[in-house]
């Protein structure tokens, strides 16, 4: 079983102008031949989503004029454009809609759903993209559609502006790749404005973002992101918000979007594994976009010198949305457009700089969530999320269903680079049920082929383990395979268990379902309205691997090893030394040591 939407990175797909004149006439042949009497270029399969799908097919058609001159497409940008002013702009309130502030305020908007009243809960969106389509056809079709026609087309999209920001409520459904991407449509309807209006729609854009969205970010590991649909970073919506940072910033040149757009940027790179592979999010843990997120990625993966580009993405809409049959459909055109015009290069090299909530080196990678807990694990190509005992997830020592890994006090990190190894401390204050607080460390090193891991702790009163993660996915070329498997070797005792009891908070890594359907079944919402991070943090029980303690080791302390990757065994030797803990095994030597001037746990490393 491959995952649905996890395909190939992003920073793959060709970007020379060839490439884009290619994908551009694609459009261009399926649009004519589509192109109905009415002028609709909208797919003959779409029912929802619809509102901007015509206009956005329209405006790829302008593009291609501008770099082509076929002579062709005039007409059909002509009589889409008039099919959507006719026949897709609507200035009557929608039945049920709930987020109104001025009843029949007469504004244009656009429908999710044509039918009056059917699902109207998603036209603020709609409207939004309706707006970007309408700016973009605006700055490409000049010289190419009547005077008359362009100036209803201006009026329609300062109309949705209005609508947008004065005849409903800003933002209605928390999300941030919406709420930026509005801002983006006032900054660039601002640029075919007469000076004063201009001033005027820049200035509300510009304090919308600063307001409504700067103002309410949320703090994840370290970083302050835009929140999206209730939380921090959604792996299907993140992206596309950097996608609309980088617009703004590019159309604006206003040094918050560049913060901000940074901020978030490093923040993904911090959380992908080095195979593109991500897990998490409010909205969807698991989907991942496609083109939607090429321009994000790759203008703010030059500006700080990283690979984010290995994000895999949904490699299918990997040049412009598509219907199940292939098929283009305009939603979210804007986005290859402005990837078309931007001039921006991939950098495909891994940052340098030590990230606090990362350690990656070659194939191996582990993403630390704000408690410095891992959050994922990769390594020899498969991918480990953090189990789950007794409604506990995580990795760390376990006693009687306990999971010992939330701290009560500062988390301690250090990073060290010695002899081509790759490391990083975590040392955490945790109390357990019996309300002693204890010093968990734990030891990350890896070469770039295989992870060590590390965990030394006051000794527990009985039989403890390690929990060290659940196998759930694992490289298969451009796809991602389910798996429940796992490339993983203890210095002492080893076991893969799978739960006992069955039901939707169990989760067994052999069944064919994947975290993300699993976490929506717990979910208070289903698909597309629930939060699967949320849902999953019901999950009881899962698939685990645990590892025993090594018994070569000082009689008062619990020490575990674990290498993910690799071949052969794995012997660890632990003992109190002058210097702190020395922890031996046959690729490294460590001692975990005492505190230094700064009350920081000291570390040395050595091949």
């Amino acid at each position: 079983m491959h995952l649905l939407h996890q395909r190939g990175s992003l920073h793959d797909l060709a970007d020379t102008p060839e490439a884009y004149d290619a994908v551009l006439a694609d459009v261009v042949e399926q649009a004519l031949a589509r192109l109905t009497a009415e002028g609709s270029l909208e797919h003959p399969d779409c029912t929802d989503d619809i509102g901007d799908t015509s206009l956005g097919v329209t405006s790829l058609l302008a593009l291609a004029w501008q770099r082509s001159k076929d002579p062709r497409l005039p007409e059909a940008v002509r009589r889409s454009l008039a099919f959507h002013l006719d026949e897709r702009v609507y200035t009557e309130d929608n039945p049920g809609y709930p987020n109104l502030r001025l009843r029949n305020s007469g504004f244009p908007y656009a429908r999710y759903v044509l039918a009056p009243g059917a699902h109207p809960i998603g036209d603020w969106p709609s409207t939004v993209w309706a707006l970007l389509q309408a700016v973009n056809l605006l700055e490409l079709s000049d010289g190419l559609v009547p005077d008359e026609q362009r100036a209803r087309l201006l009026e329609v999209a300062q109309g949705y502006w209005y609508w947008l920001t004065e005849a409903t409520f800003f933002n209605p459904q928390e999300a941030g790749n919406q709420a930026i991407g509005c801002v983006v449509g006032g900054l660039m309807l601002a640029g075919q404005l007469p000076r004063e209006q201009a001033e005027s729609v820049r200035a509300t854009a510009l304090e919308l973002y600063r307001s409504k969205i700067r103002a309410h970010r949320v703090a994840d590991r370290g970083a302050l992101l835009p929140p999206e649909h209730g939380g921090a970073y959604d792996n299907n919506y993140g992206p596309i918000s950097l996608s609309f940072l980088a617009q703004a910033h590019r159309v604006s040149g206003e040094e918050m979007f560049a913060e901000d757009g940074e901020a978030l940027a490093h923040y993904l790179d911090a959380r992908l594994t080095g195979g593109g592979f991500d897990n998490g999010g409010p909205r969807y843990s698991e989907q991942h976009s496609g083109f939607e997120s090429v321009l994000g990625l790759r203008y703010f993966g030059a500006r700080i010198g990283a690979d984010i580009g290995r994000y895999r993405g949904d490699t299918r809409w990997g040049r412009y949305a598509v219907k199940p049959d292939g098929g283009v459909d305009g939603h979210f055109a804007w986005m290859l457009v402005w990837q078309i015009q931007d001039d921006s290069a991939w950098h495909r090299e891994p940052s340098t700089d030590p990230a606090r909530h990362q350690l990656r080196a070659g194939t191996v990678s582990v993403a630390f969530d704000s408690k410095m807990t891992p959050s994922l694990v990769e390594a020899a190509g498969t991918y480990y999320l953090p189990a789950a005992v007794n409604r506990q997830h995580g990795f760390g020592p376990v006693l009687d269903g306990f999971l010992f890994t939330r701290p009560m006090g500062e988390v301690r990190v250090r990073d060290l680079e010695v002899d081509g190894l790759t490391a990083k401390s975590v040392t955490k204050p945790v109390v357990g049920r019996d309300h002693v607080l204890r010093s968990v460390r734990s030891l990350y090193v890896t070469d770039g082929t295989s992870l060590w891991t590390t965990v030394a702790v006051e000794r527990l009163p009985g039989e403890a383990y390690l929990l060290a993660g659940l196998p759930y996915a694992a490289d298969d070329g451009d796809r991602v395979l389910r798996t429940s498997e796992a490339a993983v070797v203890s210095a002492g005792e080893l076991r893969l268990t799978h739960p006992s009891a069955e039901g939707p908070d169990h989760f067994d890594a052999r069944s064919e379902l994947s975290q993300q359907e699993a976490a929506f079944v717990l979910a208070a919402d289903p698909r597309g309205y629930g939060n699967p991070d949320e849902g999953w943090a019901h999950l009881i029980s899962s698939t685990a691997i645990e590892a025993g303690p090594v018994t070569d080791a000082p009689d008062d302390l619990h020490v575990f090893a674990v290498r993910h990757g690799g071949t052969g065994p794995l012997t660890l030797h632990a003992e109190w030394t002058d210097s702190g803990l020395l922890l031996r095994t046959d690729a490294f030597t460590a001692v975990l040591g005492g505190l230094d001037p700064s009350a920081e746990p000291e570390v040395r490393l050595s091949r």
